[in-house]
């Protein structure tokens, strides 16, 4: 069995903005599938909210989206690219996610070409949907 690449050496993001700790699942251009393990220590949960730590929606998204460029980025003809948002379409949150919680994020790409591309992502927690959306990639020279 082959090891999976780490995000690391996939996507250019790097701390305090790379929110996808490994993956555990990849088809190259297709789809693949990454947690992140939400320790409790992650600056935006002191003031989101004060006494009440909740993951903000938006970096949800922003998750399955870096899972969606480890997708995209793991195919040969996107080296040397950049897969940036162009859009984010059906987003809906089903529930809170908090310090302690997995993250599990899983992205399917649609029709790719060599400027743009869509994805569908999902994230969860314990099996149980947290967020879900569409993805609008523009793809862009690194």
């Amino acid at each position: 069995m082959t090891s999976l690449p780490s995000p690391l050496d996939l996507i250019p993001h790097r701390a305090p903005f790379l929110f996808v700790d490994s993956l555990t699942a990849l088809e190259p251009g297709l789809s693949a599938t990454g947690i992140w393990k939400l320790t409790g220590d992650e600056s935006f949960f002191v003031g989101h909210f004060p006494g009440r730590p909740t993951l903000p929606g938006v970096l949800m998204c922003e998750a399955i989206a870096q899972v969606g460029a480890c997708a995209i980025l793991s195919e040969a003809k996107f080296k040397n690219k950049l897969p940036l948002f162009g859009g984010l379409d059906n987003a809906r949150f089903r529930r809170q996610v908090l310090p302690g919680d997995i993250l599990e994020m899983s992205v399917s790409l649609g029709r790719m070409s060599a400027r743009a591309g869509k994805g569908s992502g999902v994230a969860r927690v314990n099996g149980e949907v947290a967020c879900e959306c569409d993805l609008l990639f523009v793809i862009v020279d690194g």
